[in-house]
């Protein structure tokens, strides 16, 4: 197909895609009880389907281009995922242990018990997320995530393992609690591969007014800015409900964004190898200040650029 019919399809078709095809898929398979193995074959295509877009339609090109951050976004996608994997693989245990009373809505129609996990899950992890660019403690395991100088798809997936972990289970212990089924689970966990990496995405697709309400990357490009403050914005996962209600919403239709505005402004020169960035958080230089706020020039160079 001609590139510039590719295009128009990517920029407006790849979210359906994504969103509609990718997790009904997994909707579907995990409703008619199919192996656990399509988990990962499905993850796979997620992420095939992913590079391609951000190389048909890139936001910004030089984003497609490893600047020697290939490897370690690699090892952070496969540790995180694994962890996903194994997350939904002990549902069963807790959910025996754990549960406290079986109120899950069982006679709902499949899709809309994924929906319900979707929704409970995304207050839980925005409000983790929320919490950890306020707590010091919190802040040292997430900065991982914020040191990134580029915005691609593999961005949603780099995160120090014991901060993703947290966050999951601030998004799945009160669904456990409940009586959250194994199939639910499964599906629930490629909703947010497919929600991480459509959020981080260098593809210049487009939502229309659903910017507002959805969280993906027009929206969360904005949380990275670099600067204390400016970026604390747009915690959702999967929405911005919560960020209208927390008053931490913020949309700029004439920014546009490069490598200088993204990363740590307090900390430009964060570890950037993968087994530097598991340790960082137990130094004492892992300690960035949630509170340096930027400086009155940085800020009105952030409101021009």
């Amino acid at each position: 197909m001609h590139r510039t019919l590719i295009q128009p399809v990517i920029r407006y078709g790849y979210v359906p895609l994504m969103l509609l095809g990718v997790n009904g898929a997994a909707v579907a398979l995990a409703a008619s009880g199919a192996s656990k193995l399509w988990l990962v074959g499905l993850l796979l295509a997620a992420i095939g389907c992913s590079f391609a877009a951000e190389r048909a339609l890139p936001y910004e090109q030089e984003w497609n281009s490893p600047a020697g951050d290939g490897g370690r976004d690699v090892a952070h996608a496969s540790v995180n995922e694994l962890l996903l994997l194994v997350s939904v693989g002990i549902i069963p245990l807790l959910a025996a242990t754990v549960t406290v009373a079986d109120l899950w809505p069982h006679s709902w129609p499949f899709a809309l018990q994924v929906l319900a996990a979707v929704l409970i899950a995304d207050l839980g992890i925005t409000l983790t997320h929320y919490a950890s660019h306020k707590i010091g403690v919190l802040w040292r395991f997430h900065a991982v995530h914020h040191s990134i100088k580029r915005f691609y798809g593999f961005n949603g997936l780099m995160k120090h393992p014991l901060h993703q972990t947290l966050e999951m289970s601030a998004g799945v212990a009160p669904l456990i609690l409940i009586g959250l089924p194994l199939d639910v689970a499964s599906a629930l966990a490629v909703t947010v591969a497919v929600q991480l990496l459509l959020q981080h995405s260098n593809a210049d697709y487009r939502i229309g007014a659903l910017k507002y309400v959805l969280a993906l990357n027009e929206g969360h490009r904005f949380h990275h800015l670099k600067w204390a403050g400016i970026g604390d914005v747009n915690f959702g996962l999967f929405t911005l409900v919560w960020d209208h209600l927390l008053g931490t919403f913020s949309y700029d239709p004439a920014r546009r964004f490069t490598s200088d505005q993204l990363g740590m402004a307090a900390k430009p020169n964060y570890p950037t190898g993968y087994l530097a960035q598991l340790a960082e958080p137990f130094r004492a230089s892992g300690s960035c200040h949630t509170a340096d706020a930027p400086t009155d020039d940085e800020v009105l160079s952030a409101a021009r650029d």
